[in-house]
Order: C-alpha cells, then sequence, then structure tokens
C-alpha cells in the first residue's frame, strides 16, 4: 500500500511540475497549457492521474488528429465492489473528461467548451474489464463552428457505450457539452 500511495504522490507532483513550468513558461492558464500538449503528452499525463491509476482506468490511446480515443478500465480486487463488479461512479468517470478536453484541441483557443449535462444507464453488470471508444465526427465539429459564429452557444449531445470484453453494452453514457465561441473571435 505504500508503494502504490508513494506512485500516487509521485506522478501528481510530476503533474504539477509539468503544467507549472508551461504555464510560467509562457505565462498560461491550466486550460491553456493543456493546449500545448500532444496527444501522447495527454495519454501519458491522464494514465498517472492519481483517480486514474487508484481506479484502474487507462488511456489505451489518443488519435493524433484528437478525434478519436480509447479508454479502459480492468476489473482488479481493489476496484470492485460488493458483488463483484465495477462501481457504477467508475463507469461514468472512465469517459466523462474527454470528450472536453478533445473537444477543446480540435476547435482550439477561440472556444469555450464546458461540461453542461451528464447521465448514465446501466444496461448490465460490468463483471469484467470494460473500454470505450469516444469519437468526435468532422459533420459534428462544422455544426459546432456554424451554430457558433456570432457567439451562440451551442449544445452538443453525445452517446458513449461502454462495452464488455464481450462486446456487450454495460453502460450508456449522455453528455452535453457548452460550446461558445469567445467574444473576440465571434464574426460581426
Amino acid at each position: 500500500m505504500l508503494l502504490k500511495e508513494g506512485l500516487l504522490q509521485i506522478s501528481g507532483r510530476y503533474i504539477g511540475i509539468m503544467l507549472r513550468a508551461l504555464i510560467s513558461s509562457k505565462r498560461l492558464t491550466i486550460q491553456e497549457a493543456f493546449m500545448y500538449l500532444s496527444p501522447n503528452k495527454m495519454k501519458f499525463l491522464l494514465n498517472i492521474y492519481p483517480p486514474y491509476l487508484g481506479a484502474g482506468v487507462s488511456i489505451q490511446s489518443i488519435a493524433n488528429d484528437w478525434k478519436s480515443l480509447r479508454v479502459i478500465m480492468k476489473l482488479r480486487w481493489y476496484n470492485r465492489n460488493i458483488v463483484g463488479t465495477h462501481f457504477g461512479g467508475s463507469l461514468y468517470s472512465m469517459v466523462d473528461p474527454h470528450l472536453m478536453l478533445m473537444l477543446m484541441q480540435l476547435l482550439g483557443r477561440e472556444y469555450y467548451v464546458w461540461d453542461k449535462a451528464a447521465r448514465i444507464e446501466y444496461c448490465k453488470p460490468a463483471a469484467s474489464h470494460v473500454y470505450a471508444d469516444i469519437l468526435i465526427t468532422d459533420s459534428l465539429l462544422d455544426k459546432i463552428k456554424t451554430n457558433t459564429q456570432q457567439g451562440e452557444k451551442y449544445l452538443p449531445e453525445f452517446e458513449i457505450l461502454v462495452k464488455n470484453k464481450l462486446d456487450e453494452t454495460v453502460a450508456i453514457v449522455h453528455k452535453q457539452l457548452y460550446t461558445r465561441r469567445k467574444p473576440e473571435h465571434r464574426e460581426k
């Protein structure tokens, strides 16, 4: 247990040091600092993020164009509930930040991107390793840009399937994001 706690402290410190160095060298906010990360660096940071380490969540891949991501969560002795399945909150948390982070990268500094709402439907017990593929299409990006040209907010909705190793859907996560072009970048 001491080794695991030590690793969590080291990884948390590393993330902080890396972000502080980037922020201070370019005088950036944390949000802006994340915009400078490559998909591989983002994957690394998310994989050493203490809550993900503790839950057994890991990012398997992030596409170089930021349009797809695969996240997995292995079922281990330390992350199963009393009935031997994944915790429902862990099924949600494994997919929670990724749409927002991906859209921030794809839309750039000209846009506000925030989580707005979410809900999860449990379809069957998650009694094995699980995964989710998160995809953002070009048509969705075009729709966001079209609907926010004059500074209007746009609330795209997403459905993410969490599947087990037999490709059966164990949960469906519904997410709504808030997107809006920043005032200095709006068309007049």
